[in-house]
């Protein structure tokens, strides 16, 4: 049976998008902004104002809030999943994103795709997220499941063991899965804004919403048991791995935090 499938593409600025009409270019942090030319994320229940610290986020929230559909995914303006090879150019790349056809083949056995997990080989995930980001609100946020979901907790510890994770807030799942995982996690990111306030960190680092809700997939994942099948990610702009690795060592050996993303 065909499924209806919806892939928001969060993008902040003019790209190349995929050609497939199951993709939905969404231009997320709209509020305020002049139109690109995609749907807008301030349309509807949303919370586009977020975006400075929610980053894609708030493209997930919108969708799973305002699309009728019977699956529904998050992907990036540089990121997408693919079961092909990447190739060179962007626009090779492009032409080889997840297909309909593929996306209705991946979904026939389980109603999850997630990234191809990434592999912390040096530290566990919780040291890594220590020595490049500021852990506090990861902490606070560990407190929060403790409290409000205790089920959740022992997984939320395994990130001080745990070497690897689904990164990216990358997903594609069944809507009503969707929409339970949204409602914990927004749950956990509203309460911790309450308890963080306006604590006082750069552009770069008051992103930690976002930073944080890609640790928080695997813990929703694994304790509920749920499967989930992986298909590799393209990034479209390629990644300096010389330069993140250099800023890697720096932040674990030094303590100088990560001051971009790479």
């Amino acid at each position: 049976m065909t499924k209806d499938t919806k892939i928001v593409v969060a993008t902040h600025k003019k790209y190349n998008m995929p050609s497939s009409d199951i993709y939905l270019p969404l231009q997320v942090g709209a509020k305020g902004k002049d139109s690109l030319g995609f749907e807008r994320d301030d349309s509807g229940k949303n919370i586009s104002a977020k975006n400075p610290f929610f980053c894609e986020l708030t493209g997930l929230y919108w969708a799973v809030k305002n699309l009728d559909a019977d699956y529904i995914g998050l992907v990036h303006y540089r990121r997408h999943f693919s079961l092909k090879k990447s190739g060179k150019t962007p626009e090779e790349k492009l032409k080889n994103v997840l297909s309909k056809k593929e996306v209705e083949r991946l979904l026939k056995e389980v109603n999850i795709i997630l990234p191809k997990k990434r592999n912390y080989y040096i530290e566990n995930l919780y040291d890594h997220y220590k020595h490049t980001m500021f852990v506090e609100p990861l902490d606070m946020a560990g407190e929060i499941i403790k409290e409000k979901y205790p089920e959740f907790y022992p997984e939320f510890e395994k990130l001080h063991t745990r070497k690897s994770a689904h990164m990216f807030n990358m997903i594609i799942a069944r809507k009503d899965i969707l929409k339970d995982y949204c409602d914990w996690l927004f749950d956990i990111l509203f309460e911790l804004e309450k308890h963080i306030g306006k604590k006082k960190y750069d552009a770069f680092h008051s992103r930690f919403y976002g930073r944080i809700s890609e640790l928080m997939l695997d813990i929703y994942i694994n304790t509920k048991g749920l499967k989930y099948v992986e298909a590799a990610v393209i990034d479209i702009e390629g990644v300096n791995w010389a330069k993140k690795g250099a800023a890697f060592l720096f932040a674990k050996f030094v303590g100088r935090k990560y001051e971009k993303s790479f």
